[in-house]
């Protein structure tokens, strides 16, 4: 899953970097308008001053005539003494120059007027206004910064408004999951967006109670009228089995009450997957799975038929589970009938120990990859025995349902092994 940012935490660095964003450019755009104006008033001043000066001094060529600005420095160079003329400075043609001298740590602009017979040149020194372009520089960064903590001030206030509601019905939803009982969320919004969710949620969860209701219901009555005929033909069986009957009416007689211990079995269990626990009930019950384990292959028989197919229960260590021996039953009655079924000839081999139980079997085997699709419920093998493909869906939920772990897995020898782990999972 990925990982996010709370809805409140984007809406507030969003506007926070909004503000920062707007506020930076207007500063840059106030900086470069404010500098490329200044530029161009002082430059096309510069050209026409430089510009009269030389023309006053062609028209005054008297050494003491006076040019009446003082806020340059001016110098004025007729054609017998264009050699005078500083070296850094003869390289300028006709115009405005920015100039640092490193020396003095000054900026100044030089305007250069040449014509044939006079070279004038204008020169101010610009530190002043170099100096309150950089003080301007400071100020507006300070401000940026002062724009992006009220933005940031600002997006925590609106936020904590617009993200109100979202949050109100975030801790209902959370609360409601924690106590179980669903109460409806409507009545306690406005009828804006947020209130039409609440109203979406509390019709989903109308229908789902219903639904939940109807299923609970229906699974009583099939308990009911499941366990009464199964209860009947038990009773039957045993009064039957109690007579002088031939050992093949034994036999017949044994292999139904081993059917309807089973049907019992599987009636109990799927009865517990339709509640609504999170785990499943022990009851107090500590079942050996072992004696479980010799029951379901003896009931699991006559799934080989004629096969040549030698069983073995290997119990390496005793094991117990904290379960209903009903549930233990159906989850070993799958794997062991599914090994039972797809194994044309060999040998399976329950071994029971070390926490867990390990269903071996000599048959074709399973690919790797298919082995956790087979727990999905529909999902069969590849081989010629047919079934609905809901066995080992049950089996895994009844795992998820304990804390237990099923797997399957391709047997190096061939054929394939099923595993029933009854140590809890982390």
């Amino acid at each position: 899953m990925r990982s996010r940012r709370k809805l409140r935490s984007r809406i507030i660095i969003s506007f926070a970097l909004f503000g920062l964003g707007l506020t930076a450019l207007f500063a840059a755009a106030t900086i470069h308008v404010r500098a490329r104006l200044e530029d161009q008033l002082i430059n096309s001043t510069l050209v026409r001053e430089v510009k009269n000066f030389a023309d006053f001094k062609r028209e005054n060529p008297q050494p003491d005539a006076f040019w009446g600005i003082s806020a340059y420095d001016l110098s004025i160079y007729s054609a017998r003494k264009f050699a005078n003329v500083p070296f850094e400075w003869q390289q300028y043609g006709s115009g405005v120059y920015d100039i640092v001298d490193l020396d003095k740590q000054r900026s100044y602009k030089l305007a250069v007027y040449k014509d044939a017979e006079l070279w004038a040149f204008l020169r101010q020194d610009v530190s002043p206004q170099k100096l309150g372009e950089r003080q301007l520089a400071i100020a507006l960064v300070v401000v940026v910064l002062l724009f992006a903590v009220l933005s940031l001030l600002m997006g925590l206030w609106l936020s904590a408004r617009v993200m109100s509601p979202v949050t109100d019905l975030a801790t209902r939803l959370r609360e409601l999951r924690r106590r179980g009982d669903y109460k409806p969320l409507a009545p306690h919004f406005a009828d804006d967006e947020v209130g039409q969710v609440a109203e979406a949620l509390d019709d989903y969860a109308a229908r789902l109670t219903q639904l939940v209701e109807r299923d609970r219901e229906f699974n009583a009555d099939v308990s009911h009228e499941l366990r009464t005929p199964l209860a009947v033909i038990a009773t039957t069986t045993e009064l039957l089995m109690g007579q002088d009957l031939p050992d093949k009416a034994h036999e017949r007689l044994k292999r139904i009450e081993r059917a309807v211990r089973q049907s019992t079995e599987l009636t109990d269990a799927l009865l517990l997957l339709s509640r609504s626990e999170r785990q499943g009930p022990a009851d107090g019950e500590d079942t050996d799975v072992a004696r479980v384990a010799e029951q379901v292959i003896d009931i699991s028989r006559p799934h080989l038929g004629s096969k040549p197919v030698q069983v073995r229960l290997e119990v390496e260590q005793p094991l117990h589970a904290a379960a209903p021996s009903s549930v233990v039953a159906v989850a070993l009655t799958n794997l062991i009938g599914n090994a039972f079924k797809y194994t044309p000839e060999g040998e399976v081999v329950v071994v029971v120990g070390h926490g867990r139980v390990a269903v071996e079997d000599t048959g074709p085997g399973i690919a790797a990859e298919d082995a956790e699709r087979l727990f999905e419920r529909g999902q069969r093998g590849t081989t010629v025995v047919k079934g609905a493909g809901l066995g080992l869906a049950i089996v895994k939920r009844l795992c998820e349902l304990y804390g237990w772990k099923v797997s399957l897995a391709p047997r190096p020898q061939g054929g394939a092994v099923a595993t029933l782990d009854f140590r809890a999972r982390d």
